[in-house]
């Protein structure tokens, strides 16, 4: 064999390529929580790692005490049969109460508009919660809501008026509409809650859709509050 037909090594032989590490996985605890994490509205991958973090991080007596409101919030709380209120109790307190007009129904999105409404102390009659408001675009239509049991509150009588809560929003307005055609069905007086000018502002700080609400909206002046 003659020097000139020997071929030198091809660089791939004299270059060295280690074995890839194998790709280490989460604890599965931690790989579990991320995954609950997860399932809640609005958390997603980042969110999810940013709380269990946080958690890994807290000391062991925060975190049992979270576990233990989970636990209670699960196991103690219950919804209203009657209007649809997160309560310890079925039905609620304010169901239940003698002294609430049972003739007027105030129909809110969630439990939480219940608790703001009443820190007025103005109202006086029951309310109905629909657990959401009609967005299709998320999915949400009517029998997704309450609203079932609100036709048959009102179809068993002695209904004077429904009052309309739903937030002033796209969505809000849309459920309101749902509501009111269903409701005008059963001869039932159909209200909606005032929108317009916010106490202690001027006009010429307000935006063109608050003004218009509050010139739509305009009632009687010096009349007292109906409850």
């Amino acid at each position: 064999m003659l020097i000139g037909d020997l071929k030198p090594h091809s660089s791939s032989l004299l270059r060295y390529n280690p074995p890839m590490p194998a790709p280490q996985k989460m604890p599965s605890a931690f790989a579990r929580l991320i995954e609950q994490l997860q399932t809640l509205p609005g958390v997603g991958s980042r969110s999810a790692h940013r709380i269990a973090f946080h958690l890994l991080k807290s000391p062991p007596e925060d975190v049992n005490r979270l576990a233990a409101a989970l636990h209670d919030f699960k196991n103690d709380l219950k919804v209203c049969t009657e209007c649809g209120n997160v309560t310890e109790a079925d039905p609620c307190s304010i169901c239940a109460d003698d002294k609430r007009d049972p003739a007027s129904i105030l129909v809110v999105e969630q439990p939480t508009d219940i608790a703001a409404l009443e820190q007025t102390g103005i109202y006086r009659g029951r309310y109905h919660v629909l657990l959401g408001r009609v967005a299709l675009l998320d999915g949400i239509g009517p029998g997704e809501l309450n609203v079932d049991r609100l036709i048959e509150r009102v179809k068993r009588g002695n209904v004077r008026e429904v009052i309309l809560g739903t937030n002033p929003t796209l969505e809000g307005d849309g459920t309101a509409l749902l509501l009111q055609e269903q409701l005008h069905e059963l001869g039932v007086r159909v209200t909606r809650l005032a929108r317009g000018l916010p106490t202690g502002t001027s006009l010429d700080g307000l935006s063109k859709a608050v003004l218009s609400d509050a010139l739509q909206g305009r009632g009687e002046f010096g009349g007292r509050l109906e409850r």
